[in-house]
């Protein structure tokens, strides 16, 4: 299963408050991020990823959006900056899925996060 995918895809503005910016993710890279990755729990259904967009390289989520069916990838104020990036602007994209690194006892670092805090 492949758990690296390049696409191209339009920058759209999200109307509320925020200015958040994304990308909807084309349905065949959705299709196989399903496949690469099993639903793990809490986290809304999201999927750690690190992508790449121009000369920028970050690490953020992808979250699945109803409306769509597909995946949304949020692309931060940084990124459109110094890649120049406008909404309506079809950007090219690499991006990888991030495997979480199990600790010393096989725990993935998800669940290390909940037992430190305590739930």
């Amino acid at each position: 299963m492949p758990t690296k995918f390049r696409f191209s895809s339009p920058v759209w503005a999200h109307h509320g408050v925020g200015g958040w910016h994304f990308l909807t993710l084309p349905a065949a890279v959705a299709e196989g991020l399903r496949d690469a990755v099993p639903p793990s729990g809490p986290g809304f259904g999201s999927i750690r990823v690190t992508v790449t967009v121009g000369t920028s390289t970050w690490d953020t989520s992808v979250y699945p959006d109803k409306a769509s069916g597909s995946f949304v990838l949020p692309v931060k104020k940084t990124v459109r900056c110094a890649n120049q990036i406008l909404v309506g602007d079809v950007v090219d994209v690499a991006m990888r899925v991030r495997q979480s690194a199990p600790d010393e006892h096989g725990a993935p670092e998800r669940q290390r996060r909940r037992n430190a805090s305590g739930t």
